[in-house]
């Protein structure tokens, strides 16, 4: 399942704070918010629990996620083993506008749902598909209120 436009890459880090430097040096001008997160997410297996440290910032028109998993039950972060550098590529993330019609057409296509988190029709909510074995990463869906989009894109 493939559709919307992609506007994030995200990457898995053991250290937020190296990685963040790794972006300092290429042109980011000011430091990012590193926001803590500690969320249950349903998978197939049912609720699992992902404690991380996120930032989000924009660079040159693309936004970057860095994602430091402190405790991860699902596994799916440690899915992106080590290359020996401060953080390593997990997935892109498209925006769906209507999640109800999304979330449908997602049962009837072939990638299996990773985890996912809703949080009610007027609040951002987001599906990750385990894409590896087709594309070799996964791919993440968001929808979000409209004034919360504009807000993200007002950071660019």
């Amino acid at each position: 399942m493939l559709e919307s436009k992609a506007y994030q890459i995200g990457y898995v880090c053991d250290n937020i704070e190296e990685a963040i430097a790794v972006f300092r040096a290429r042109g980011l001008a000011k430091d990012p918010t590193i926001i803590p997160v500690d969320q249950m997410v349903e998978t197939a297996d049912g609720p699992k629990r992902h404690k991380l440290r996120i930032c989000m910032f924009w660079l040159d028109g693309e936004q970057y996620e860095l994602i430091e998993p402190e405790i991860d039950e699902t596994g799916h972060y440690a899915n992106a083993p080590s290359n020996g550098g401060p953080m390593r590529f997990h997935h892109h993330c498209q925006r769906v506008l209507d999640w109800d019609d999304f979330r449908r057409r997602v049962d009837s296509q072939d990638l299996p749902v990773a985890f996912e988190r809703y949080n009610g029709p007027d609040a951002l909510n987001f599906l990750y598909l385990d894409g590896r074995k087709a594309f070799g990463h996964y791919l993440e869906y968001v929808a979000m209120p409209e004034a919360m989009w504009n807000h993200i894109n007002a950071m660019s």
